[in-house]
Order: structure tokens, then sequence, then C-alpha cells
């Protein structure tokens, strides 16, 4: 074929395979499928046509090496006329590549639409998981297609690897330790605050390394985007045109969960989840908010509409933003805060505050409702719990010593210490530390 011929019979392969390769996860599968379809439309195309149409297929010019830069976050490509990417600590930053024209623009846009998984207004909105794990969203526009690829990051970041970035202390990393496993018996309800880009996803997604084993996870998102390797338990439920958030959840209540992650909370589906809250469920999630009050004022206002009095069972918030630090753009935590009770208004603790204008943090003060909250449930004094979570903190600064601070790594000790923790910190020569229990 001639390059003409070819690229309409690859223009025709990609339109029969739309949403078709998101189904198969096996590559030798996927190349099945497309030299079937291939055959199918023509049957004269040569073995040599259908290997460079498979070749293709896996690659994503001209954006292949952002799509594989561990520092490039997310990808905008503005139809034909310019590409950014967005690079950690130094932003948004125009790119010298192109699409180049409107039939490469179409083709590409048929390419990515064979992963696609969710389609909504008629087809002009689509969403895809690429195969590298990355989310694509596709908007047709006047001027052709706008695309936006949120980057998936092959190793994704640990706890330790956001206390090396300067985003949280040990100490405070103990303390998110001890909300997400509550002691064995009671792990915080945690809602995570930001906004848009400020790594909201990326801290949730770090504290799975601290789950218990046993907890049976049910993760509900508009698209797949955290990474729940470390946890075996899990379900992973995607929201469709057919199945919203709030449906999701109130199902997730019928599938015997011990924790319900939900990836952004936005909409009717909050009140569900405070429900699942009130009668014993724990439940975790992210929020488009600035500040811990902002959290509670979007519980309460249009779409969500969550009534104040039952807030409360909400343990903790954490606000995450992105920070201008001598010219670089830092993710950190800026606030932590607990709810401590209802009087004419939801009352919060503010645990630690950052100060914008002088770059310095307070420093994390004690848990004090959540704590006595821990302290009832299983007889610990609450001095004891507050060693614990210090201890926690050492555990973690002992591991980044060594070495240790891939989301596998530290979850593999975090079981250890569950077991047997005189066992597991005397291997990591921190005996002298004492144990709970």
């Amino acid at each position: 074929m001639d390059d003409t011929e070819f690229y309409n019979f690859e223009s025709n392969v990609f339109d029969a395979l739309e949403g078709k390769l998101a189904l198969f996860s096996d590559e030798e599968e996927k190349n099945r499928q497309i030299a079937n379809i291939a055959k199918t439309l023509n049957p004269s195309a040569s073995q040599e046509d259908i290997n460079r149409l498979i070749q293709d297929s896996k690659t994503f010019d001209p954006i292949d090496k952002y799509l594989f830069g561990e520092d490039v976050e997310d990808i905008m490509i503005n139809n034909t006329q310019n590409i950014f990417a967005y690079f950690s600590g130094k932003g948004i930053t125009k790119v010298p590549e192109v699409v180049g024209s409107k039939e490469k623009l179409a083709l590409f846009v048929k390419k990515l639409k064979m992963y696609a998984t969710t389609s909504v207004a008629n087809k002009q909105i689509f969403d895809v998981h690429l195969p590298n794990g990355s989310r694509a969203n596709i908007v047709q526009s006047p001027l052709g297609a706008d695309i936006t690829i949120r980057n998936f990051k092959r190793n994704a970041l640990s706890i330790i690897d956001l206390i090396n970035s300067g985003e949280l202390s040990y100490n405070m990393a103990g303390r998110l330790w001890l909300y997400v496993e509550g002691l064995k018996v009671r792990p915080a309800n945690l809602l995570i605050g930001g906004m848009p880009a400020s790594g909201k996803t990326t801290l949730l997604n770090a504290m799975f390394s601290f789950f218990r084993p046993e907890t049976r996870v049910i993760v509900i998102e508009e698209t797949y985007e955290l990474n729940t390797e470390t946890q075996e338990n899990t379900v992973r439920l995607e929201t469709s045109p057919d199945l919203t958030m709030e449906d999701l959840v109130k199902n997730a209540l019928r599938m015997r969960p011990d924790m319900i992650i939900i990836g952004e909370v936005r909409g009717a589906e909050a009140k569900d989840m405070l429900t699942a809250m009130n009668i014993g469920k724990i439940a975790m999630g992210t929020i488009h908010a600035s500040t811990a009050r902002d959290v509670i004022t979007r519980l309460e206002h249009t779409p969500m509409n969550v009534e104040m009095d039952i807030i409360p069972v909400i343990d903790a918030i954490i606000i995450v933003s992105q920070v201008n630090e001598n010219n670089r753009y830092i993710r950190k935590i800026t606030q932590v805060s607990e709810i401590s009770g209802m009087e004419t208004q939801v009352l919060l603790s503010d645990l630690y505050t950052y100060d914008y204008k002088t770059h310095k943090s307070s420093d994390i003060l004690p848990s004090v409702t959540y704590r006595d909250t821990l302290s009832k449930l299983t007889g610990y004094t609450p001095t004891e719990i507050v060693i614990e979570e210090q201890r926690r903190g050492k555990i973690l600064e002992r591991l980044n010593q060594l070495g240790i601070r891939d989301l596998r790594g530290i979850n593999e000790f975090v079981k250890e210490y569950y077991d047997n923790p005189k066992q597991a910190l005397a291997k990591i020569d921190l005996q002298n530390l004492g144990t709970l229990y």
C-alpha cells in the first residue's frame, strides 16, 4: 500500500476497534483483534501492512517521550495548534512538538478511542485509559479535538517519597499511619482536600501502604487513578453514563466493605458516604476545597446537601496545596484539622497549619478527639497512643535510611509490624523503641 492507502486502511481499522482494546490486557490478544479486523476490512492486506498497523497502534507520536517521562504529570494537546506539558516542580511548559494537521489529529484520536472506556454527550467526549495506565480526556471542538492526559507514574509515589520531597514530616506521616490503621479497631474517616493538581490523589494513594492486609477495600472512581497493588482484597469500580458515583457508593454497602474509598467526592454521593460512616463503615476520599472550613461548606451546600448534624462522623480533614517556594512549585500538606463537635456550626480543631507568607509550618499538635476515640475503644491511654504515633514516624525515618522507600517495600514492612512488632523493629535495629502491643 502507498501512504494514502495505508492511512485510509489504518483509519478504518481504528474506527472499527473503538472501545474494543480496553477489554483486553494481554498484548497478544490485542494484536489478534487488530489483525482480525484488518483482515475482515481488507482481505488483501499483506502481513507487512498488518504488522505495521499493529506497531502504529502501540505508539502515540508525537507525545511518546512525555507519556513515559517520570517528571511529566499532564499533557495538553490543543488540537493542531500546540502541545503543553506540566512538569513536576516547574509547572506548565510549551513543548516543541505539534500534531501537525487535522488528518493526523483525527487519526491520533481514533487511536486513543480504541482504548475508550466511557463516552457521553453523543460521543463528543471520551475518557480513555491508555495502555501505560495514563488517563486521557478527549473533547471534540470546531478546531478538532482537544486532549488532556493525566500521566500515570509507573512507580507511584510512596509516603517516604512525599517526605523526601518536602510535602510532610515524619511526625505527620506517623499521624497519617495512625489514622489509616486505627490500632486494629477504628481507622479514621478522612477527607483530603485541595485544589486541582494539588496532589490529593497522590497522597491518598501513598496511604495505601498503611492498610491492614485483611481490610476489604472498595474503591470508586470516575476514572481509574489509584494504584491498589499493595492491597489484595480490593474491588475497583468505575462510573459510567449508566452507573453514577451515587449508585456505586450505595451498592458498595452491599459488598461487605471494611473501607470505602471515593476517588473524588463532588455530588449527591457525599450523603451516602457519610451515611456509610454513620453506620460504622470507614470511608476516605478527596474533595476540591482549599481549607478545612471550605470542605465543610461544600458538604453542606448544593449539590452535596449533607445535613450538618452528621458531618462530625468525619474524623479529620487534610488539606494539600501547591506552594511556590523559591520559584519552585512544591506540594505540601498545609492544614490538618479534626472535627471536634457541633454547636451553631461544625467545630474544627486545627492541629497543623502552613504559613504561605513565611513558608513555615506549625508543629503538629497532638490529636485530641480522634485520639480519645481510640483510647476508649482500645484501653490504651492517650499518652500511649501519642507515643505510638511518634514511634511510627521514627520507623518511617529508619526505612528511608535503609533505602526502603517504594510503596510495596513500605507495605511489606508495615505488614510485618502488624504481625509481630517486636520482631519487625528488631529487623531494622529499632528494638529500643518498645511496642504498644
